[in-house]
């Protein structure tokens, strides 16, 4: 018969193996929906490139005024001193550029495009910013009311997103916004020509929104949540404003930054056809139009408005992205 085995005291007061060494006396924290949404997005070196060129095309046209005051730039004061009066081309190579102009001047007039570029820049990002935030206002209300009520009020503003959807846009944006150009609503000029783009392309483009909120929402209304505010005598509006609209941020925030680089696209487009943004006021749209007449033999005219639209463009969507892998990681 062997003899019991005896357990020192230090035996005993040995740590389980599951505990690892240099962890006791730290404590766990738990991390919040938007911590690990943010550790998500950090990850991701694209999105974050995106991010940082967002925020600086930003600031940039914030601050567009005072940067053309601090380099001493003018973006509709003429030059015909750079101009070669036979050809009316930029003289010099590559559309004029050097020291004083490093983007060139423009044909013509010899007008810097640097400060053009960055005159155009807080034109483009207004409405493409306001014409967003119209079309996310209308679209999430209507969305969310469709969604939660169901029944005929969900049919209703459904066939109203389908003859929304189903209307010729551009057609009738060109139609209004030539209508409206000599002056309307007591406004007339720049104000005017941006209040009319943010409306026709704002208000015409909330069905997209409002399809998304509603998807979300009859997905949602089902939840326990939805059910247990019920159960304790909450109506509609407190269900739809305080329960299902919280949780309908991330997916607003992030088709959000994939509808603005739309709408400055949209904006372009429209000047460039003549009824956006109307000269001597700057605009990549309007500079692309102008450049049209050019392109075979001033090449680089054509090619700074573009850079410009193409690398606004390719920011906004890789960080509209990089949100949605974030915050939606199933979405991938």
């Amino acid at each position: 018969m062997t003899a019991p085995i005896e357990t020192t005291g230090a035996a005993a007061e040995a740590q389980p193996e599951a505990v690892l060494k240099g962890v006791e006396g730290k404590r766990i924290e738990g991390r919040s929906l938007g911590q690990i949404a943010w550790l998500r997005f950090r990850r991701d070196k694209v999105a974050v490139a995106g991010a940082i060129v967002v925020l600086l095309l930003v600031v940039v046209a914030a601050l567009s005024r005072p940067l053309q005051a601090l380099l001493g730039l003018d973006p509709n004061s003429p030059n015909q001193s750079l101009i070669d009066p036979n050809t009316t081309l930029p003289k010099g190579d590559l559309g004029g550029m050097s020291g004083d102009h490093p983007l060139g001047v423009d044909p013509k007039f010899g007008r810097d495009l640097l400060a053009r570029i960055l005159e155009g820049s807080w034109v483009s990002l207004i409405v493409a910013f306001g014409a967003t935030l119209l079309s996310v206002a209308i679209g999430t209300v209507l969305g969310v009311v469709a969604g939660f009520y169901r029944g005929r009020v969900d049919a209703f503003i459904s066939r109203m997103m389908d003859v929304f959807l189903a209307f010729p846009l551009l057609l009738f944006a060109i139609a209004i916004s030539a209508s409206l150009q000599g002056g309307a609503f007591g406004m007339e000029g720049l104000p005017l020509h941006i209040s009319v783009l943010i409306f026709v392309i704002g208000f015409f483009n909330w069905p997209y929104m409002g399809r998304i909120v509603r998807a979300q929402t009859l997905s949602l209304r089902e939840r326990e949540f939805v059910d247990a505010a019920r159960g304790m005598g909450a109506r509609g509006p407190f269900i739809l404003f305080r329960e299902l609209l919280p949780n309908l941020v991330g997916p607003v925030i992030v088709y959000s930054t994939l509808l603005i680089p739309s709408n400055i696209l949209f904006e372009a487009a429209l000047s460039f056809l003549g009824v956006g943004i109307q000269p001597p006021q700057a605009s990549w749209g309007g500079m692309l139009n102008q450049a049209v007449k050019y392109y075979e033999v001033d090449p680089q005219y054509m090619i700074v408005p573009g850079l410009a639209i193409f690398v606004t463009v390719l920011a906004f969507n890789l960080l509209g992205d990089g949100l949605r892998d974030a915050l939606d990681p199933r979405s991938r």
